[in-house]
């Protein structure tokens, strides 16, 4: 029932919006659905997986760059943007899973932070786009008149549909061969891999499937604030979404989504209530 209303909520954000004039909770929400997203697919690998990756907001940065730098260079298409914002996000979780993942514990860790630590710091130092001062996007993505993401209210549908068809693949995900193998892993490796199931491969094909989702979230914040900067993908972010999974509970489906709106509504309104007591 909780669960029903919050989509049910969510889906008629925007009729509310319309009837109250409140611009300010269409932009909150599309930034709460975007996060969400980004945290659906962390907890791909972190609730189901048992992957503690301390690096996931590198794909945020990867896909938000990705967008931006097609559009400085001209190319304001979603048809190409996305894709290649997908594509580059999931070469950078196969790389970085498949040698992160020969690592177990603190080193799994530590190794997925580096390899953000290192985006972060490769993203501060391209001076054509902005380095540490950010690159901001002239207009939204264009999809030849098909959909127009310069309508707010059309963009938060987008990424609405989107954050539901994220939950979808992963709830698919978890309940199919894959995802029991994935869930057992986590359970314990060992007996998985003594029983034949090749695992290292099944964590980095989730793995890579975590970060391709978080690319295209990261894509989506690109166009919803049309502006990308490094901090995106530094550690703390990471952290965040972390804490969003964690505080929504992992290995929940819809948990992830609580967590993201705890969070960002804690953010947005708490320093006003401590400053009005």
């Amino acid at each position: 029932v909780v669960i029903a209303v919050l989509l049910l909520g969510l889906a008629l954000l925007p009729v509310y919006v319309s009837v109250t004039g409140n611009l300010f909770l269409l932009t909150l929400f599309t930034r709460i659905v975007i996060v969400a997203m980004a945290a659906v697919s962390l907890n791909l690998i972190l609730g189901y997986g048992g992957m503690m990756s301390f690096g996931h907001a590198a794909y945020l940065g990867i896909g938000g760059y990705a967008t931006a730098i097609l559009a400085f260079e001209g190319i304001t298409s979603g048809f190409v943007q996305w894709p290649v914002a997908l594509a580059a996000s999931a070469l950078f979780a196969l790389v970085v899973g498949a040698l992160s993942l020969r690592t177990r514990g603190v080193y799994f860790i530590m190794i997925t932070m580096a390899f953000a630590q290192m985006a972060y710091y490769v993203a501060s130092g391209m001076a054509r786009y902005g380095s540490d001062d950010g690159l901001g996007l002239d207009k939204r993505s264009q999809f030849g008149g098909l959909i127009n993401l310069s309508n707010k209210t059309t963009f938060y549908y987008v990424c609405f549909v989107l954050l539901c068809a994220s939950i979808l693949l992963v709830w698919r995900l978890t309940n199919s061969r894959f995802g029991m193998v994935l869930r057992g892993t986590r359970s314990n490796e060992t007996r998985m891999r003594a029983i034949g199931f090749p695992v290292y491969r099944y964590q980095l094909a989730g793995f890579v499937i975590a970060g391709t989702m978080c690319g295209l979230a990261g894509a989506l914040i690109a166009n919803h604030t049309e502006f990308v900067s490094p901090s995106m993908m530094f550690w703390t972010r990471s952290g965040d979404l972390i804490v969003m999974v964690v505080l929504g509970g992992m290995g929940t489906l819809f948990g992830p989504v609580f967590g993201a709106l705890a969070l960002l509504f804690l953010e947005q309104f708490l320093p006003a209530l401590i400053s009005a007591v």
